[in-house]
């Protein structure tokens, strides 16, 4: 069943520069300028944000469901994993592979508060061209998710690690491939100091938005999904920025929504609909959530 949400015309406004790569195509646009006293408030509210619990998970010796799951987390469908009921322990249940995403906040040259997101390459045999969060998946020298997420974010697109201040994370979401993203929020105090450098074998453009746009009704639109009898819906963002249009939808839209809330202290103006699964004991090889 396709359900089609109220849609207004994309937003449009940030400015565009070319970024520094090794081949000319790669582009990037973003509005990065100045800090201000607000980037240390918001700091401080969001180390306070302390997480709905989740399902009980022994991350110790985690099973890898798909050999997907190995690559980088993109827009797909996901949800909440407080919002999953946790099965029974079993030494048998579903474990599953943890990854880490970044959700780098910086304030617009209008005061307002925008995220760095990226187009994948549109050279990548899976999911090329699609908006994503700088991440992927933990590697064993990571002490945490924010180190991951850090990580991830600088072999990607050129972030120091060194210019983010790690404020917090949310509740995991499990991605259609069921891996478990841990979304870290980390705040960009001088963005005048971030030049993005694109990894051209990854990422084909380095852009922002505004975080807001995440809470409003407008260039949205949804699908009604089911799943082990549970209804729920997909929400795609539509976004402009200079010449060029970006969807933004699934496991970022998600996150995006969630992190929106979690900022600016509202729910969105709109119904989320997350389904309550149990996880699966078992899973089979090559499970994965529909699209």
């Amino acid at each position: 069943m396709f359900l089609l949400c109220r849609r207004l015309p994309s937003l449009a406004r940030t400015t565009t520069f070319l970024c520094k790569s090794m081949e000319p195509t790669v582009t990037a646009t973003s509005s990065f300028g100045v800090g201000s006293s607000r980037l240390a408030a918001l700091a401080q509210q969001l180390r306070g944000y302390k997480p709905p619990p989740s399902s009980s998970f022994d991350d110790a010796e985690e099973t890898q469901t798909d050999q997907e799951t190995a690559g980088k987390v993109v827009s797909q469908v996901g949800f909440q994993e407080s919002m999953i009921a946790p099965v029974s322990k079993d030494p048998e249940r579903f474990r599953p592979k943890r990854a880490a995403v970044l959700i780098c906040i910086f304030e617009g040259d209008d005061g307002d508060l925008r995220v760095i997101l990226t187009k994948r390459s549109s050279r990548l045999s899976t999911h090329s061209g699609e908006v994503s969060l700088p991440g992927g998946k933990a590697d064993e020298g990571d002490k945490d998710d924010g180190m991951t997420a850090t990580r991830e974010a600088e072999e990607e697109i050129g972030l120091d690690p060194s210019l983010v201040d790690v404020v917090t994370s949310l509740e995991p979401f499990l991605s259609k491939h069921l891996l478990r993203v841990i979304p870290v929020i980390g705040i960009l105090r001088d963005k005048t100091k971030f030049k993005p450098i694109p990894n051209p074998e990854e990422v084909e453009a380095v852009f922002d938005a505004p975080l807001e746009m995440f809470l409003k009704d407008e260039n949205r639109r949804c699908e009604e999904r089911e799943w082990m009898g549970e209804k729920y819906l997909i929400h795609y963002f539509d976004y402009r920025t200079g010449d060029k249009d970006y969807m933004i939808w699934g496991l970022t839209a998600g996150i995006l929504i969630r992190a929106a809330s979690v900022t600016y202290q509202r729910p969105p103006a709109f119904i989320e609909q997350s389904p309550k699964f149990k996880y699966p004991k078992l899973v089979e090889k090559h499970t994965c959530m529909p699209k």
